[in-house]
């Protein structure tokens, strides 16, 4: 049977332990429903424990995350401070990605249509456009990021391309251009061939970027002659740079939160990803090998690369890039290679996946998964990220506007799933406009939805914009646990006013599901 005739014909179906009698099926809308963002069959589904693993050991070890973490060093916490920070965040994001991965585990959707549960049909364009809009913004970033990379890679192999860095057009030199540009079609390549490409370039680029490090730090080792500063010395205006006390206690937990605010994303649409999950086991044991212990031993190679890097030349580090360039060419050649491919996979599946299916959800009938990763892709590039990046107020203001968002958003929708419906979902009503189906709400938004985000979305604002704002200033003290504040703000209101007097219906999707390996 064909895609169309699907659609156009209602079907019937028994499903055995969630209804006793035959479910007529609503036809689906081709507004709401096409190949890509339908419901993945059970049978067929190639997400292993292992994948979930190889996203984790791709992301966890992403440039962005090595910054973030060397900073605490340069805060002046230790080694078993940075490591207690990370454990204390691992086990907070371990709780996090498992809840929401059980939800794409059963209802099998990706997340702009797990958002017409909470949000409605209509509705759901709110947090998938949050979410997608972030993404965008970031993949065109981080492909900046990996260009920086590849330029040091391009001069370490020759020398004579240093007349292509003497020229800018629209920020960028030559050089960058041309590395930006390769790294963009690469990319866009990739994700053409759709979440299954994804989840086999994560399987085989895991263990090369795990060993990569691995290798680094051992060099830095020997490079420090095995004497690893495991604790700032230094001094900061004639006092000492180390953390004491609350101070210290206060860095520790603002680690471990921030480290839930960087993965706030990825809590969010998660889904995207354990939709094709075998099992719940599949995504336990991923994120168990992926967060906590692959966290582990991020921290050990963050302490080997700041610290040894500290016992040499008495500087704190700003990423893993700093360290490629001391090493001699054909190492350098290697490490360069791995941080580009590193990158690679960061963006695939934390910023091309989630504005992909965000913008086939707008408009499913002339949009499939290929051609809004190339739109995607392309406002990517438009934007000149590089000038973004620059730009402490983008940053701060633009992204960390959009990003103080979605804490609230999965507040609300973790408190509709779990708490309100108890995990039931009618997965056949979530791809109709149909009045009468259990998601159309009012005109296709669940308003109370609405009313509890805009309060939580606001506060959550507020909080990031703290340290730029001088009447914010008192609440910087607590910017660090936005997230947390925000999200259990969203939570608390939703279920004050979401309708109690709705019945919920547990359906499953098999009868309008498609294989989960497209």
């Amino acid at each position: 049977m064909s895609n169309t005739e699907r659609l156009d014909q209602p079907l019937e179906y028994s499903v055995p332990d969630v209804v006793t009698t035959e479910v007529v099926v609503p036809t689906c809308d081709q507004r709401l429903y096409n190949y890509d963002i339908a419901p993945s069959k059970r049978e067929g589904r190639t997400w292993s424990g292992y994948n979930i693993f190889t996203l984790w050991a791709n992301d966890v070890h992403s440039l962005g995350n090595y910054t973030f973490a060397i900073g605490l060093f340069a805060l002046g916490l230790g080694g078993w401070q940075i490591l207690l920070a990370m454990g204390f965040g691992s086990l907070f994001l371990l709780v996090l990605l498992t809840i929401s991965g059980f939800v794409g585990y059963k209802v099998g959707v990706p997340f702009p249509v797990m958002s017409r549960i909470s949000f409605g049909v209509r509705g759901a364009h709110i947090p998938a456009l949050f979410r997608g809009g972030v993404a965008i913004a970031w993949f065109g970033i981080q492909t900046y990021l990996a260009s920086l990379v590849c330029n040091i890679l391009v001069l370490a192999l020759f020398p004579g391309a240093k007349t292509l860095t003497e020229h800018k057009l629209l920020g960028l030199n030559q050089l960058g251009w041309i590395c930006f540009a390769v790294l963009w079609v690469i990319q866009v390549i990739i994700a053409c061939y759709g979440i299954e490409m994804v989840r086999k370039f994560e399987a085989y680029s895991g263990p090369i970027i795990l060993v990569t490090f691995l290798l680094m730090a051992i060099a830095v080792v020997i490079q420090a002659k095995g004497h690893i500063t495991w604790e700032p010395k230094a001094t900061l205006d004639g006092k000492p740079w180390a953390l004491h006390g609350w101070d210290m206690w206060h860095e520790i937990l603002a680690g471990a939160s921030g480290w839930v605010a960087i993965y706030g994303t990825f809590v969010l649409n998660f889904c995207d990803f354990t939709r094709g999950a075998k099992s719940k086991r599949s995504v336990v044991l991923g994120n168990v090998a992926g967060i906590p212990v692959n966290m582990l031993f991020f921290g050990c190679i963050v302490l080997l690369l700041a610290g040894g890097r500290f016992t040499v030349d008495g500087h704190v580090i700003a990423g893993p890039e700093d360290v490629v360039q001391t090493f001699a060419t054909p190492f350098l050649v290697l490490a360069c290679l791995a941080l580009v491919v590193l990158t690679i996979g960061v963006n695939l599946m934390a910023n091309f996946v989630a504005p992909a299916y965000a913008l086939t959800n707008l408009s499913p009938k002339k949009l499939n998964f290929r051609k809004a990763a190339i739109i995607s892709g392309v406002i990517g590039f438009v934007i000149l990220p590089w000038n973004l990046y620059n730009s402490p107020t983008v940053i701060n203001y633009f992204l960390g506007g959009l990003g103080a968002v979605l804490g609230p958003l999965f507040g609300i929708v973790m408190a509709d799933y779990w708490v309100l419906r108890k995990q039931k979902v009618n997965i056949p009503d979530l791809y109709t406009f149909d009045p009468e189906g259990d998601y159309f709400y009012s005109k296709g938004v669940n308003k109370r939805a609405v009313i509890a985000l805009v309060p939580s979305a606001l506060i959550s604002i507020a909080f990031a914009f703290s340290g730029q704002i001088h009447e914010l200033r008192a609440l910087s003290t607590y910017g660090p646990f936005s997230w947390f504040i925000a999200a259990g703000l969203a939570f608390v209101l939703y279920l004050i006013v979401a309708d109690r007097s709705r019945t919920f219906r547990d359906v499953d999707g098999e009868a309008i599901a498609v294989q989960a390996h497209h």
